[in-house]
C-alpha cells in the first residue's frame, strides 16, 4: 500500500519569542501562552513561499538519499503563492538550481507540478492527490508533497499572535517507511463560508504596490471562522465513520494518536473534545451514561446535551451578524470537564505527541498538520510510544470551509525512519528578534543589524523591465546559497 516514506521541515531562521511580544504589546502572557503557544517564526524580504518549500525538498532529498530521477510527481500545497500562473514548477526550478550546485542529478524533467489551494487544507489535498497518482499512474516511481505557507496578520489584529512560516516535504511511495495511507477509509466534508476567511485579490489595490508581494493580510471572522472549523470536522469525522462502518466513540478510544490542523495550541484540542462528546452521544448505553454523569456532575440536562450532540446543526452564513455559539451546552461541558481523569486521556492523552515543538513553530497554515504530524513521529520514536501497526488519525480543515480526514497506519521499522526526521533540529539556531528588528521584518525591511541569510534559497532580485523585448515587471528570480 502506498503512503509516507520521509519527511522534512524548512523554517526561517528569525524567530519572534512570543513573552518578548507580550511586553511589546501589552498582551498577558499567561493568556498567550496557554491559547497560542511560545513563537513563531517570521521570513526574510528574500523569502517567499518558494524558497521554504523548495529549501524543504532539498532537506528531503539529501537527508534520503532520494534519486531526483525517480521524482514523477511534485505537488505543492499552499495559501501564500506570489505568482497566480505558476506554482510547484517554481519549486522545482529551485531545487533543480541547488542540486546541480551540489553536483547531483537534477528533478525528472517528465515530473508532474500541480498546485493545491484550499486555505490551510492544500497539502492535505496534495498529498491525497500524489496517493492518487502513484496507485493508478506510476509503478516504482516517487512523488514529493511539500505544503508550505506565510501567515502573516497586520500589526495589532486579534491574529497577530498567530502568525508563522514554514514549509514541511514529504517523500510517498510504495514503501511506505513510516505510515500506510487507506483513501478508502477516509472522511470528507465541505461547505461554502463567505466571510469565513479569505483573501480577496481587491486588498492588493488599497496596499502599497511596492509590498503587494508580502503584505496579502487575510480578511477573517474569528469566532465564526472557530465555529466554521467545528462544524467542518465534526462532518469530515461523520462520513469516516460511515465509510469504515465503525462506532465512533469506539474508534476514538482505539485510535493510537491524533494530529489536526493547527492554527494555534488551543484550537485544535478544543474541537477535538467536541467531536468526542459527539461520538459518545451517539454511543452505546455505557458511553452515553458517562457523558449523563458529566452533564449531572456539572448541573446540565443531560437530555438537552445528548439532542444537542446528537444532530447537526445549521452553521448559516455571517452576513454582517454574530452567528450563536453551535453547540453551547457541548461547550459549557468541555470548559468544566477538560481536565477531568476519566476525560482527559480521550483529548491530551491522544494530542501530547509532538505538542511541545509545536508551540514554537506558530501557525504555519497549510502545512501546519504535517509538521505536526512529523514532530509527533520524531517524539514518538525517541520514546518508544508507539508500535507498527497503530492507526493514527490526521484531520485537515481549511478555511471556506473544507475538512478531510486521513487513516494512517505505523510501518514496520517506522521508528527508525521516524528517527531520521530531524524535526527539533531544524528548529534549533533561531535568532530571536528585538521589537524594532520584527516591525521592520513585518514591513518587508530586513534590519541593518541582522546578518544576511547565509544558506538555503533565497530571492535575488524581482525583475522591473518593461521592455517589449524582455518583459519580466514583478517576476522573481532567484539563487541558491551553500
Amino acid at each position: 500500500m502506498v503512503g509516507i516514506s520521509a519527511m522534512s521541515l524548512s523554517v526561517p531562521p528569525y524567530r519572534v519569542n512570543l513573552q518578548d511580544w507580550c511586553e511589546w504589546t501589552g498582551a498577558p502572557w499567561d493568556k498567550i501562552r496557554n491559547v497560542v503557544g511560545h513563537s513563531f517564526r517570521i521570513c526574510s524580504p528574500l523569502q517567499n513561499v518558494y524558497t521554504l518549500a523548495a529549501d524543504a525538498v532539498i532537506r528531503l532529498i539529501q537527508a534520503n538519499g532520494i534519486d531526483p530521477q525517480k521524482i514523477r510527481y511534485l505537488a505543492l500545497g499552499t495559501e501564500s503563492s506570489t505568482d497566480n500562473a505558476a506554482g510547484a514548477v517554481i519549486v522545482k526550478g529551485l531545487v533543480n538550481q541547488a542540486l546541480t550546485q551540489l553536483g547531483l542529478k537534477p528533478l525528472s524533467r517528465y515530473c508532474e507540478v500541480p498546485e493545491f489551494k484550499h486555505a490551510c487544507l492544500g497539502g492535505i489535498y496534495a498529498l491525497k492527490n500524489a496517493l492518487r497518482f502513484l496507485t493508478t499512474d506510476a509503478r516504482d516511481d516517487q512523488a514529493i508533497v511539500v505544503s508550505a505557507d506565510i501567515a502573516e496578520y497586520e500589526q495589532g489584529s486579534s491574529g497577530e499572535a498567530t502568525q508563522g512560516a514554514g514549509a514541511v516535504a514529504m517523500l510517498v511511495d510504495h514503501r511506505a517507511s513510516l505510515a500506510q495511507v487507506d483513501l478508502q477509509a477516509s472522511g470528507s466534508a465541505s461547505e461554502y463560508r463567505g466571510a469565513d476567511f479569505r483573501k480577496p485579490f481587491v486588498r492588493y489595490l488599497a496596499q502599497d504596490p511596492a509590498q503587494a508581494r508580502l503584505t496579502d493580510y487575510p480578511v477573517f471572522n474569528g469566532k465564526y471562522s472557530t465555529h466554521c472549523y467545528l462544524d467542518a470536522v465534526l462532518h469530515a469525522l461523520d462520513d469516516f465513520y460511515q465509510r469504515r462502518d465503525v462506532s465512533p466513540a469506539d474508534y476514538l478510544n482505539r485510535v493510537a494518536a491524533v494530529f489536526m490542523h493547527r492554527p494555534y495550541h488551543y484550537m485544535p484540542r478544543s474541537s477535538w473534545g467536541l467531536s468526542v462528546l459527539a461520538a459518545l452521544a451517539r454511543g452505546d448505553s455505557e458511553q452515553r451514561q458517562m457523558l449523563g454523569r458529566w452533564s449531572r456532575d456539572n448541573e446540565i440536562d443531560s437530555q438537552l446535551l445528548l439532542a444537542e450532540l446528537q444532530q447537526r446543526h445549521p452553521l448559516h452564513d455571517l452576513n454582517g451578524t454574530e452567528t450563536p455559539v453551535p453547540y453551547p451546552l457541548a461547550h459549557q461541558l468541555l470548559k468544566a470537564i477538560r481536565k477531568q481523569p476519566d476525560f482527559e486521556p480521550w483529548v491530551d492523552g491522544k494530542m501530547q505527541l509532538g505538542s511541545q515543538d509545536m508551540m514554537h513553530l506558530g501557525n504555519l497554515y497549510t502545512a501546519a498538520l504535517p509538521a505536526w504530524l512529523g514532530c509527533g513521529l520524531e517524539q514518538a520514536a525517541g520514546e518508544t510510544a508507539l508500535e507498527p501497526g497503530d492507526e493514527l488519525l490526521a484531520i485537515g480543515y481549511g478555511s471556506g470551509d473544507a475538512a478531510e480526514v486521513l487513516s494512517l497506519e505505523l510501518s514496520e521499522g517506522w521508528d527508525k525512519a521516524a528517527a531520521q526526521l530531524k524535526f527539533h533540529q531544524a528548529l534549533l539556531g533561531s535568532t530571536d528578534l528585538t521589537e524594532a528588528q520584527y516591525r521592520a521584518m513585518h514591513q518587508a525591511r530586513l534590519p541593518d543589524d541582522l546578518p544576511p541569510l547565509s544558506q538555503g534559497c533565497v530571492i535575488s532580485h524581482v525583475g522591473e523591465s518593461v521592455d517589449p523585448a524582455h518583459y519580466d515587471k514583478g517576476i522573481e528570480y532567484y539563487r541558491y546559497i551553500t
